[in-house]
């Protein structure tokens, strides 16, 4: 994570202090009875600058819950792990937490690779995992609570919006190898012949690859009009360094992304993004009173009056909520009874109303699409009227959706709130 370090360090200083020494602080302030939560996020290795930032918006959630009185009459203890940014310690990490600290929920986990380490625990010790980072979906369990955007809250608008809208008609899809980029192609091209388009190329280079002027080459000399990029991590910066460095034009061949967010356009220099795309239910640059309002009190929490915000940030935030609700519709903080409270729960979050689908436990949350400008923010340029149903198993239609989480073992007569 050198070059993201190096980009980001100014401006993450003090998130990182806030995320380390809160847990501690807001323990001894704490009486005994207390209601004991997980936040599980790497605090060190390549994963923890972005994870600090998770671990924060969870313990600032936190402590407005506390301000306005806890859940259930009691306060709430946040015990915060380091997954180290290894899927081993991640799984590790989890056992002492559901099995020594008796945690009742756990908000965190950022990688597909982290959540699926953890997933076999949880699933048999019936624990609670609140995961927020938008994903390649292909997953359903009645022990996970995900409220980040799957394939269809993402590709869903973004596909025959670059073929009608841009006028695109050739995609070259790259990605880093492993299984978010490689499903979210398999959606993708589903629905790019839907579309009446065609994919001319699908590449992958491995996660943290920072060579790619061949790639680059490749993508100039295939005919593609369009790149969509499923790109991940460091990755995300060296390629659209050496895309500019190479004369591509965002004007002419787009780089339409569904990863790149506000913290790799600061980290890369927001000239090298400048007119590409990426589709996300939030963006930082939403122009209303609540994620102003948001905004302000996040960089207040980290004490940091630069700090950037992105979906899976406010995500990790406003999952807190809505496991507070759920709870108190329970009368308990169980993990069966939350999972009977947590289906069709809503909140007003930051980027706008969030539902919990009672069939699959994932979020409804309104896609949009931002086209990145030479300030490093976005500007929506396309955006749903209202949130639009989770569907993890897109690729198999809507009625197997169903069915795959049924067979998971979710009823939707008790999930459904």
């Amino acid at each position: 994570m050198s070059i993201t370090r190096r980009s980001l360090l100014k401006s993450t200083a003090a998130a990182s202090l806030a995320a380390v020494a809160a847990p501690s602080l807001i323990g001894r302030a704490l009486a005994t009875d207390t209601i004991k939560v997980g936040a599980l996020y790497s605090q060190t290795g390549g994963l923890s600058i972005v994870e600090k930032m998770l671990a924060d918006a969870v313990m600032m959630a936190v402590s407005e819950v506390n301000a306005q009185g806890g859940v259930l009459g009691r306060q709430v203890e946040v015990i915060v792990e380091d997954g180290a940014s290894d899927p081993k310690t991640f799984s590790e990490k989890a056992s002492k937490l559901l099995v020594r600290d008796r945690v009742n929920a756990v908000f965190g986990c950022h990688t597909s690779a982290s959540r699926k380490a953890v997933l076999p625990l949880f699933e048999r010790r019936d624990g609670m995992l609140f995961y927020q980072t938008h994903y390649e979906g292909f997953e359903c369990s009645k022990n996970v609570v995900y409220t980040g955007a799957v394939p269809n809250q993402q590709l869903g608008n973004y596909i025959p919006w670059i073929v009608k809208t841009l006028g695109k008609k050739k995609f070259f899809i790259v990605g880093s190898n492993y299984v978010y980029p490689r499903e979210m192609a398999k959606v993708s091209k589903k629905l790019i012949e839907e579309a009446g388009a065609e994919w001319v190329a699908d590449e992958y280079l491995e996660l943290g690859h920072s060579e790619w002027a061949t790639m680059v080459r490749k993508i100039k000399e295939s005919g593609a009009d369009v790149v969509l990029s499923n790109v991940v991590g460091d990755s995300i910066v060296a390629f659209y360094r050496e895309y500019k460095n190479q004369g591509m034009s965002q004007a002419d061949v787009p780089i339409c992304a569904t990863v790149t967010s506000e913290i790799e356009i600061a980290a890369m220099g927001a000239e090298y993004a400048a007119g590409s795309y990426t589709s996300f239910p939030y963006f930082m640059s939403l122009d209303t009173p609540a994620n102003k309002a948001f905004i302000e009190r996040y960089r207040a929490f980290v004490k940091d009056p630069a700090a950037l915000t992105y979906h899976s940030l406010e995500a990790a935030y406003f999952q807190v909520f809505l496991w507070k609700q759920a709870a108190e519709k329970a009368g308990s903080v169980k993990t069966d009874d939350i999972r009977a409270a947590i289906g069709g729960q809503s909140y007003d979050a930051p980027g706008g109303k969030v539902t919990i689908d009672g069939d699959n436990l994932h979020a409804y949350l309104t896609p949009r699409i931002g086209q990145w400008q030479a300030d490093g923010q976005s500007k929506v340029v396309n955006a749903y009227p209202e949130p639009i149903r989770p569907l993890p198993y897109a690729a198999y239609g809507e009625t197997a959706d169903n069915l795959f989480c049924t067979a998971k073992g979710l009823d939707s007569a008790k999930l459904k709130g």
